[in-house]
């Protein structure tokens, strides 16, 4: 046996562990520890333990779910590790209040840190009752529990902070001493109040009265607040949920302690006692996370674009963490009206089970905004659902893009126009051109092609930009391309945000390059041809348009951002070029609705791997896509449906055209009538043919030629 002063340390040591540990509750949960384990350690070991507790809790803000909103401010997701609301001690019912006080710590306004006679108390009761029914640890002990196992990011962090051992529960006590220095007893229950677990993945009392019984704290009824009480000794095993019969025993557990201590009278508990418990068919759900949004994919463009902003952490990890816990107030750019009507020329035109796929996205001319962002495939894991966004790029994840075809002329037009060729510059055009080894300068050299020999799908002859433009002929297009450089078209797509969806690389400059090149998505193309109709504004996409945290402080977000990319003449040109491929005799001809101006083209990439139209209007832009997307890619005409329907000649007009058009129609209704400026007289040049040019070649339609 020990003796001496080191023996009378060690042994004044254990008393107070053994005293502290009584009041701090720890015996009263169950809490033993093994003498022999603490009598192993020297007196110098425990009296360092007792003089090296903390003095101070660091509080780290409480987890808050974060919203991400629609631009007319209605919900479109929410982020979050715990589904929390924090609310006010004042907009808490009374009732509330006094039924967790009751049950947990009835005289939390009469001591301090902890209380020894409400220790011994529930210590005897729980014992005569043989199970706990009132905690032992006050609610200031319990509410530092809490925020130690909430600032845990770790399993070891959180092992830590739940450990059964004496240094965690003296550590807690020190802190519980500490709040009591730190703040009222008010402040306190507020705290313990917002940061509670009530079950089922609500957190704090407002979350749990919304999910519960959609109400607001401030409204609960003795009842319910007499349920949300007894949730917190276990949230999980008195979950109503879960079990209806062992919630009601422990909701009226609650409700006879608050009857034992005055707080209500015989009739109210009385009335309490005999309300049901709870009704599962109005529990309210809080769907989390992007794959439960109203919109998945734009949600997950969103995030993404999120996780890139440097003022929400330093690192991904960090930025993902604060979007889930921050409690911020995401505004974006999705406009509800226009991705309704994007959404129904989707459901007109596809169905979920075809084996090709359709996406649309639509734009703001002059912003960048993104107003909407659809697709045939929903989000999910199951049959005919994907987790691919078709609309945008790899590095957002999505699925990479598609052969833009036909609808990269417009960039060559534009080329062209700044080079000084006026739309009436004739080429003369063949149904078919050798091309073989034919020299295309490149921004680094020339390029050339030993076997290409492209044919047309369209008109042949002698024709004008404009003509050619309506009819889409390739031969034309791949001539003015060698005159222009592929260096020029290449610039001008770059400036406009075109680049490989797949590799984030330059798109490449090869001979076929007008003809389309590399992977683009919907979402680059119509943004680009955004730019045309903004008159050479070119505004980088953008969905997020404003971050505010909890306080409503606004986050420091990219924003508008946007330049003179093209000359205003040039891109009024190539709006005069592309309006008229939607009228009459144009591949868009039969997609014109209305009286406004507008301009489009359409895309059909070899082998019908993929098929395009993007257009626009001053008001609006939008690209649409038909698609296969498997690996290996296939022929679109050779075993793919579209609506359920074989699709039997796949072009950019006859088949990605409607979705277009369906869209545009719903998404322009009620918008202003907007339209396009003239181009400098000198560029337009004369590109109608006169009865003086009669005797120059004129355009040769193909026979039974669909339109593309």
């Amino acid at each position: 046996m020990r003796t001496g002063r080191g023996g009378r340390n060690w042994a004044r040591s254990l008393i107070t562990f053994i005293g502290v540990s009584v009041l701090s509750g720890a015996l009263a949960a169950g809490f033993v520890v093994p003498f022999a384990g603490f009598a192993g350690r020297g007196s110098a070991d425990v009296a360092a333990s007792l003089q090296n507790l903390p003095k101070e809790l660091v509080i780290d803000p409480v987890a808050v779910r974060s919203r991400i909103l629609a631009a007319d401010g209605t919900l479109i997701a929410t982020l979050y590790e715990q589904n929390r609301v924090p609310v006010p001690l004042g907009a808490v019912s009374p009732i509330m209040r006094k039924a967790i006080v009751a049950i947990e710590d009835s005289r939390f306004y009469d001591h301090g840190a902890l209380d020894l006679k409400g220790t011994l108390r529930a210590m005897l009761r729980n014992q005569t009752e043989g199970e706990v029914q009132q905690g032992g640890s006050s609610i200031t002990q319990q509410y530092v529990k809490m925020s130690l196992v909430e600032k845990a990011r770790t399993a070891a962090e959180r092992a830590a902070a739940t450990a059964v051992t004496y240094e965690r529960k003296l550590t807690e006590l020190r802190y519980a001493i500490a709040v009591e220095d730190q703040l009222s007893k008010d402040e306190i229950l507020e705290r313990y109040l917002n940061l509670a677990n009530f079950g089922d993945g609500a957190y704090g009392v407002q979350a749990a009265s919304q999910h519960y019984f959609r109400t607001t704290a401030d409204k609960l009824t003795l009842p319910q607040a007499a349920l949300l009480a007894g949730l917190v000794k276990n949230p999980t095993g008195y979950d109503p949920t879960n079990d209806l019969t062992r919630s009601k025993a422990r909701r009226d557990v609650v409700i006879k302690r608050m009857l034992e201590l005055g707080v209500i009278t015989v009739s109210q508990a009385n009335r309490a006692l005999r309300a049901p418990v709870i009704d599962l068919a109005r529990v309210e759900p809080v769907p989390n996370g992007c794959a439960n949004s109203r919109y998945p994919f734009y949600c997950d463009y969103v995030v993404s674009q999120l996780l890139t902003n440097p003022e929400l952490g330093a690192t991904v990890k960090d930025r993902d963490h604060y979007l889930k816990t921050g409690g911020l107030q995401i505004r974006t750019s999705i406009d509800p009206r226009i991705q309704a009507a994007a959404q129904a020329s989707i459901d007109k035109h596809s169905k979920r089970t075809d084996t090709a796929v359709a996406a649309i996205t639509v734009v703001e001319p002059g912003t960048g905004l993104v107003k909407a962002m659809v697709q045939s495939k929903p989000y999910g894991n199951g049959r005919n659902h994907t987790n691919y966004n078709y609309n945008v790029e790899k590095s957002y994840g999505g699925f990479g893009g598609f052969q833009n075809g036909s609808t990269m002329k417009a960039f060559t037009i534009a080329a062209a126009l700044s080079k000084g060729f006026p739309m009436d510059y004739r080429i003369n055009s063949p149904e078919q051109i050798d091309l073989r080894n034919t020299k295309f300068r490149t921004c680094t050299g020339t390029t050339r092609d030993p076997t290409y020999q492209p044919k047309n799908s369209t008109h042949s002859g002698d024709l004008t930009m404009v003509e050619a433009a309506r009819f889409s002929t390739n031969t034309y297009f791949l001539q003015l391309s060698q005159r222009t450089g592929l260096c020029a078209i290449a610039k001008i797509a770059a400036k406009l945000g075109m680049y490989n969806g797949q590799t984030g690389e330059p798109l490449d400059q090869v001979a076929s390059m007008t003809l389309g090149v590399g992977y683009v998505t919907p979402l680059m193309l119509s943004n680009a041809y955004a730019t045309f109709a903004a008159r050479g504004k070119y505004c980088k996409p953008l969905a997020v348009t404003s971050v505010r945290d909890k306080s409503h402080k606004l986050i420091p977000g990219p924003g508008l951002d946007c330049r003179q990319a093209l000359p205003r003449a040039v891109a009024d040109g190539v709006n005069r070029v592309l309006s008229q491929v939607m009228m009459p005799g144009g591949t868009g001809g039969h997609l014109r609705f209305g009286t406004r101006d507008m301009a489009g083209k359409t895309g059909t990439i070899q082998q019908n791997l993929a098929v395009w139209f993007a257009g626009y209007t001053p008001n609006l832009a939008a690209a649409a896509v038909v698609a296969d997307a498997t690996l290996p890619y296939t022929n679109l005409m050779f075993r793919h449906t579209l609506n359920g329907v074989d699709i039997a000649d796949p072009t950019g007009s006859g088949t990605a055209g409607p979705l277009w058009e369906s869209a545009m129609q719903g998404a322009l209704r009620g918008l202003p009538v907007e339209r396009f400026v003239n181009p400098p007289r000198k560029m337009i040049g004369n590109p109608n043919p006169t009865p003086a040019d009669s005797g120059k070649q004129k355009p040769t339609p193909k026979p039974n030629t669909a339109p593309r």
